[in-house]
Order: structure tokens, then C-alpha cells, then sequence
């Protein structure tokens, strides 16, 4: 059996599985699918066509412990989830987050407050995307890459398997750190290879390639190819691979 609050406006064609629990003042656009054991939190907002798989819960107010140096005890806004995204089974999708029109969240995925992702990007499984971090559009992140807090992605980004983000140069010591954090940033068409780890305020440039197994700890030139424990540029990313050589790449 279901729970709908009264105070939710749910649309048309709109099917519920088993065990959901939707909250008040959730809005459901028409021809959503919500699969069996779904919480939907107080005031989430979900577009119409989207599915939601099995045992998913939306809207999760975020929780800190006394020693938490990122989470912030704050009003958040409602989770807003845009026309047409997937999500599949077993996700958290934090209050205070906003996923674009086409999104697609892959199984077990984890997205924390404050994050932004743009159309038609790709999250594979078991990905987390840490609070206060935006992805572009069209980008891909693959299987359990792990997206640190304060990260910025930007439009047409690759990030394959494993890939860790960082942003502590001091690994939890200190006070004065908490004015430092700082994710990496990779900018417009950047790839990273599969087990690489980009340490903390790195800028991968456009369209510049982090080899697989990469420890990157500078920032990375564009169009460039690095490789290596530390990594160091080896040579010129091919003509062929360029982003504007791709025919999925939509100029604006």
C-alpha cells in the first residue's frame, strides 16, 4: 500500500508502485513512472515523462555529524527534477539539487545538496556526486567515480571508472583548511582515464586527456595528454579527438 499526501498535485497517466511514500506539496508532472518503494520528501518536483526506479528516495534532507566540515545546517530549496530524466534503482538525490531536462542516474547512485547537472549528461552506477558541485551537459561519469565536494565539470566531459576527485590538501587537519577546500575543475570536452586521481584546485583544460592511473597534482594544459605518478605531459591529444571533430558535438 502507498501513502500520497493530499497536499501533493500529481499529474496525468501517472503510475505508483508498491510501498511509495509521497510527501506534501510534491508536484508530479504527467507521465511519470515511480517504481515499487520510493520515499519522494516534502516539496520535490519531478517533470513529466521521468522514471524512478525501485527503492529510490528523492528530496532526502541532508544530515550532519559534530565534526562534518561541509555540511551545512541551512534551508535548502525543493529538489527539482527536470522532463525525461531516468533514475534508477536504489539512489539518494538530495534536497537542493536540480537535474536537467534528459538526465539519466544510473543504479545506486549518490547526489548530494547543491549540485547542478546539465541536459543529456550521463551518471553511471554507483557514482557520488558530492554537495556544491556542477556538471555541464552531455557529460558521461562512469561506473563509482567519485565526485568530490566543490567540483565543477563542464559541458562534453568523459570520466571513466574509478576516477577520484580531491579537495583537502590537508587531509583533515587543521582548522584553516575549511578555507581551502577546493575540488578540481575540468573544463569543456576534458577526459580522464579509469583509476586516475585529480588532487585538490586542479584545472584539466579543454579538450586535454588524463591517462588511465594518472595522479594528477598541476594543472593540465589544453589539448595536451598526461600520464604518470605524478602525471606529466607526454604529448599533443590527436587532431581526430578533438571535441569539434566529434559528430555529437552541438556548437552554441
Amino acid at each position: 500500500m502507498s501513502f500520497v499526501s493530499d497536499r501533493a498535485k500529481v499529474g496525468k497517466n501517472v503510475k505508483i508502485g508498491q510501498n511509495v511514500v509521497i510527501e506534501d506539496d510534491v508536484v508530479i508532472e504527467d507521465n511519470v513512472v515511480i517504481g515499487h518503494n520510493v520515499v519522494i520528501r516534502k516539496g520535490t518536483k519531478i517533470g513529466g515523462g521521468c522514471v524512478v526506479f525501485d527503492g529510490t528516495i528523492l528530496g532526502k534532507v541532508p544530515f550532519r555529524s559534530s565534526i562534518s566540515a561541509v555540511t551545512e545546517d541551512k534551508d535548502l530549496p525543493s529538489l527539482t527534477i527536470g522532463n525525461n530524466v531516468i533514475v534508477g534503482a536504489n539512489c539518494v538525490i538530495y534536497r537542493g539539487s536540480f537535474l536537467e531536462d534528459f538526465v539519466f542516474v544510473g543504479d545506486l547512485v549518490v547526489i548530494r545538496e547543491d549540485v547542478r547537472i546539465g541536459t543529456h549528461t550521463v551518471v553511471g552506477k554507483g557514482v557520488t556526486i558530492e554537495n556544491k558541485t556542477t556538471i555541464g551537459k552531455y557529460v558521461k561519469i562512469e561506473t563509482n567515480a567519485y565526485i568530490t565536494a566543490f567540483s565543477t565539470v563542464e559541458d562534453y566531459c568523459f570520466i571513466a571508472p574509478e576516477v577520484t576527485f580531491t579537495n583537502d590538501n590537508f587531509l583533515g587537519r587543521t582548522e584553516k583548511r575549511k578555507k581551502f577546500f577546493k575540488g578540481p575543475t575540468l573544463k569543456k570536452g576534458a577526459r580522464v582515464g579509469a583509476n586516475a586521481t585529480i588532487l585538490p584546485g586542479v584545472v584539466i583544460g579543454e579538450d586535454a586527456l588524463v591517462a588511465a592511473g594518472s595522479v594528477v597534482t598541476k594543472d593540465v594544459p589544453p589539448r595536451k595528454i598526461v600520464m604518470g605518478v605524478p602525471a606529466q605531459v607526454v604529448r599533443d591529444v590527436p587532431e581526430d579527438q578533438l571535441l569539434e571533430n566529434q559528430s555529437y558535438y552541438r556548437e552554441e
